[in-house]
C-alpha cells in the first residue's frame, strides 16, 4: 500500500511557517504520543532550525505510560522541553504557560534587562493533521478559538489566540511532508486518522494494523475481540475473526471485512482498545518497545 497526500495547501502552509518564524519565540510541535517518530514531520526540524523547541505528547491518555516517559526523557536530551497532554479532558494543558516560559527564562531574562517587562511569549503551534492541534490551542485559551474537527485538514489558515496577558499562540494548519520515504510511517499516520480514509484501502489498513497490535498488545485483541492471536498469524485472519464475532456477515455467510476494518480503526482512535504506543526511541529496550507498563 503506497500512501501519500499532500494536498496543495500544505505547500503554502510551509511557505507561511518559514515566513512567521520571525514572529514568534518558541515553537510547539503536537505530536501523537502513540506514534512519536511518525507524527513528526521531518521539514519541521528545517524550518525551525535554532528556535527554542516545545514537543507537546498530545493524546498521552492513549499511549502507554512507558513510553511516555521513555520519548519524555529522549526528546528532553535532545534540548526540547516536553509537556504530556490529553487535549480532550485537558489533562496537563494547564502547564503550557509555565513549560513555555520556563523554556524561555533565559529569553525573558534578557527582555526584563531592555525593560521589556510584560511582554508576551509568542508561540508557533505546528503539527501533521488530525493530531489534535485546534483542540489543544482552545483548552490551552479556555475558548473555542480555533477550528477542531476529528478529521485532517480542518485549520487553513493562520490565526493569533491571545491566551493570556503573557501569552499568544499562533495556530498553523497541520503539515505533512511530499513523500513519505518509509510507508511503515504513512501506515502509521493512516491508523490515527492523520490522512483520509477515502483515499486509503481501509481493509488493508485493518490487517496491518491488527498485525501491529496482535505482535505488541495481543492482550488487548483478546479482551476486545475474544480473540487469541498465534504468532505470525496473518492480519486478514486476525480481522475476519474479530467481525465473525462481531456478527458481521454478509451474503454467504462472508464476513464485512470493510465495515470491520472501520470499526477497528475507530476504535482505535477513540482509545477503546487500550493504551499503545507502536513506536519505542532508539535504545530503549524491546520489553518496553513491547508495551511492557
Amino acid at each position: 500500500m503506497n500512501i501519500q497526500w499532500y494536498p496543495g495547501h500544505m505547500t503554502k502552509t510551509r511557505r507561511m511557517i518559514e515566513a512567521d518564524l520571525k514572529l514568534v519565540d518558541l515553537v510547539a510541535e503536537v505530536i501523537d504520543a502513540r506514534i512519536p517518530r511518525s507524527s513528526r514531520n521531518p521539514d519541521i526540524d528545517e524550518l525551525v532550525g535554532s528556535k527554542p523547541r516545545l514537543i507537546v505528547l498530545n493524546r498521552a491518555d492513549q499511549a502507554d505510560p512507558v513510553l511516555n516517559k521513555a520519548w519524555g526523557k529522549w526528546f528532553r536530551d535532545r534540548g526540547c522541553a516536553v509537556l504530556e497532554t490529553d487535549s480532550k479532558t485537558g489533562k496537563g494543558v494547564d502547564q503550557f504557560s509555565n513549560v513555555a516560559k520556563e523554556a524561555l527564562k533565559e529569553q525573558i531574562a534578557r527582555w526584563r534587562e531592555k525593560g521589556q517587562v510584560g511582554r508576551p511569549v509568542r508561540v508557533m503551534v505546528v503539527g501533521v493533521p488530525n493530531v489534535g492541534k485546534s483542540t489543544f490551542i482552545n483548552k490551552v485559551a479556555k475558548r473555542k478559538s480555533a477550528k477542531a474537527q476529528d478529521r485532517p485538514g480542518v485549520t487553513r489558515g493562520k490565526q493569533w489566540v491571545a491566551v493570556d496577558a503573557g501569552l499568544d499562540l499562533l495556530d498553523t494548519p497541520g503539515i505533512l511532508w511530499p513523500k513519505f520515504e518509509d510507508q511503515e510511517v504513512g501506515r502509521r499516520l493512516a491508523y490515527t486518522g492523520a490522512i483520509k480514509d477515502d483515499i486509503m484501502d481501509v481493509e488493508e489498513l485493518g490487517f496491518t494494523l491488527m498485525e501491529e497490535l496482535a505482535a505488541r498488545y495481543p492482550q488487548a485483541l483478546s479482551d476486545r475481540y475474544k480473540l487469541t492471536p498465534e504468532p505470525g498469524t496473518p492480519g486478514w485472519e486476525l480481522l475476519e475473526a474479530a467481525g465473525r464475532k462481531r456478527g458481521f456477515l454478509i451474503s454467504g455467510g462472508e464476513v464485512d471485512l470493510n465495515r470491520m476494518a472501520r470499526v477497528l480503526l475507530d476504535e482505535f482512535r477513540g482509545g477503546k482498545l487500550g493504551r499503545f504506543t507502536l513506536e519505542a526511541p532508539e535504545g530503549v529496550g524491546a520489553n518496553e518497545a513491547d508495551g511492557a507498563e
